[in-house]
């Protein structure tokens, strides 16, 4: 157990959220754990488990303190641990009505605010007052089924103040959990969001039964394609290699959890979005992350034609196996 540890709250009650607490109670005695439905809170007092998510991880519910007020959590805690989907995020928030501008923010939100175009960090900043030098982003290459199997795991927090990095590398570093710190928070962010858009263009060629040859020409083509949109937005001197990069899009484009690969898999299999949407259990956080990052890149004019066919299947309703054909020609 850590030490003289602040006060933290961890703010959503999905999956990402049930693995985030999973790791978090590893390190420290007590936490206030945030969900806006009173009936799932209930539930899980009683036993033991999230009765929605993760169903195998059990807690010791006397080490948590459950709420469904989210002032009630901001007010209590110095530390806010955000993992909701990023299409929630702003529902959850409406409530709020404490100031978050002396608290530490740590976005596990892989998405973008929709309507808005922001990402999290840029978000809280601008709507909240939230100090950047306050607000950490974590990500990486770690499927909360993974975190609950205790499989060994990465994830980076990327803060521009470094002691607040270490702070909070600290409380989710364990025996399974490895961690890192970086100061490029947006370049995590936005590879965080355009991960997910790869990953159904993965799903949408698997399903269209496109083999491994062009999936590994698809999947590198899009770490490029990443690459140079984040340098355009934020041009920050950052290894495009490392884990929090490329690691987080090959397991999302890969593995059999994502729920983005699976949302693709559909498509590329006949479904309509409304009817993939509608059969499955999570939200595929990148269907939202292509019409921003689209209309975001129309500013930018970056040339991301993958990009561009994952837009035009899911929005202008185009032919997935005219428009993943058109896109072969535009790889290399």
């Amino acid at each position: 157990m850590i030490d003289n540890v602040p006060k933290i709250a961890v703010m959503g009650g999905g999956s990402w959220a049930t693995a985030i607490a999973k790791i978090i109670l590893r390190n420290v005695p007590q936490i206030t754990w945030y969900m806006r439905r009173q009936e799932q809170i209930d539930e899980f007092k009683r036993i033991a488990h999230n009765p929605s998510y993760l169903s195998s991880v059990t807690f010791d519910i006397d080490r948590i303190s459950f709420t469904n007020k989210i002032n009630t959590a901001v007010a209590n805690n110095d530390i806010l641990i955000f993992a909701t989907p990023s299409p929630f995020f702003k529902s959850h928030m409406k409530n709020l009505r404490r100031r978050l501008d002396s608290k530490i923010i740590v976005s596990a939100i892989k998405g973008i605010v929709p309507d808005e175009n922001v990402v999290i960090s840029e978000y809280f900043n601008k709507f909240y007052n939230v100090p950047y030098d306050s607000i950490c982003a974590l990500s990486g290459p770690c499927h909360a089924e993974e975190v609950a199997l205790e499989r060994t795991s990465y994830l980076t927090i990327a803060c521009p103040d470094r002691e607040i990095a270490r702070l909070v590398a600290s409380l989710v570093n364990t025996d399974f959990v490895k961690t890192s710190i970086s100061d490029d928070v947006y370049g995590v962010e936005y590879s965080s969001v355009m991960k997910n858009i790869y990953a159904i263009a993965a799903g949408i060629c698997h399903g269209l039964k496109y083999g491994d040859n062009f999936q590994a020409v698809l999947v590198s083509n899009a770490i490029q394609e990443m690459n140079k949109f984040c340098n355009a937005v934020h041009p920050f001197h950052r290894n495009i290699q490392e884990s929090v990069y490329l690691g987080d899009l090959l397991v999302t484009a890969y593995s059999k959890f994502s729920r983005n690969r699976t949302f693709g898999n559909m498509i590329g299999k006949g479904y309509s979005v409304k009817t993939a949407q509608m059969e499955m259990e999570m939200i595929a956080e990148g269907y939202y992350g292509t019409k921003c990052i689209h209309e975001i890149n129309e500013n930018y004019q970056v040339y991301m034609p993958i990009l561009d066919a994952v837009y035009d299947i899911l929005y202008c309703h185009k032919n997935p196996m005219t428009v993943m054909r058109e896109l072969t020609t535009k790889l290399m």
